[in-house]
């Protein structure tokens, strides 16, 4: 599932915790790193190029990883051995494995690299150009209630049953409504009202409904003699009650 997401500049700046240009920055989990045509995702572990996914070893992601966080600084061979396998002795040909798999993934060959550049008798570097990509949070759902003399009884997702009935999920106190007298259904941000067979019927606007229907924003429901307001509570809408 795609994420809506916001470009955000970078600079100079402290930006998250180190400063730009020394000792690099930690990646957060809800940002993307985006470079040619490659993006990075340090939250899924995943790495993309054209759209598709590309599969990298662990401690080859970890090594592309930990290069981003510190672009454009040049990492020496030391500093990125004791961060890839901290106490152990492994050899270099091990790092340049990892490079090479890293260029491999992203379209690069050795000699004409552009991003992970090699940084002849001490390292390695990413000196791509990179925009980091922030995931906007999920938009917050609606809120939907009846209103009825001022009182607001809050419908929840799935199945609300409206009725005299004291176990329905709206329940009413009058002789003119039946027990089970309609049902409201919530699902994503649409609701529907459905007739479930009641003695006086159910009414949407003035109509009597014999078919589900969906439900706008302020339309007056009633039931036997009793009037209802359905109200949408979005995150760009006022919550004032209507009167």
């Amino acid at each position: 599932m795609d994420c809506a997401i916001i470009t955000i500049a970078l600079s100079r700046e402290r930006v998250f915790g180190d400063s730009w240009g020394s000792s690099g920055f930690s990646l957060r989990a809800d940002v993307r790193v985006r470079f040619d045509d490659c993006t990075f995702d340090p939250e899924t572990r995943e790495l993309f190029r054209g759209g598709k996914t590309v599969h990298l070893h662990p401690k080859a992601f970890r090594l592309l990883e930990i290069l981003l966080e510190s672009r454009p600084r040049a990492l020496s061979k030391a500093e990125l051995h004791e961060k890839l396998w901290p106490g152990s002795f492994v050899s270099e040909a091990n790092l340049a494995s990892l490079a090479a798999e890293i260029r491999r993934g992203i379209g690069e060959k050795g000699r004409g690299a552009r991003m992970l550049r090699t940084v002849y008798g001490f390292g390695y570097a990413f000196s791509g150009d990179a925009i980091e990509e922030k995931r906007l949070p999920p938009p917050r759902a609606a809120r939907y209630c009846l209103v009825w003399e001022r009182k607001e009884m809050p419908l929840t997702t799935g199945e609300n049953v409206v009725g005299r009935d004291r176990n329905a999920d709206v329940s009413i106190d009058d002789s003119t409504i039946s027990r089970r007298h309609a049902r409201i259904l919530i699902a994503g941000n649409a609701a529907t009202i459905e007739e479930m067979g009641s003695k006086n019927g159910t009414f949407v606007q003035g109509k009597r409904i014999e078919k589900p229907r969906r439900l706008s924003d302020g339309d007056r429901i009633q039931i036997g003699s009793i009037v209802l307001t359905f109200r949408e509570f979005s995150p760009e809408k006022s919550t004032d009650t209507r009167r």
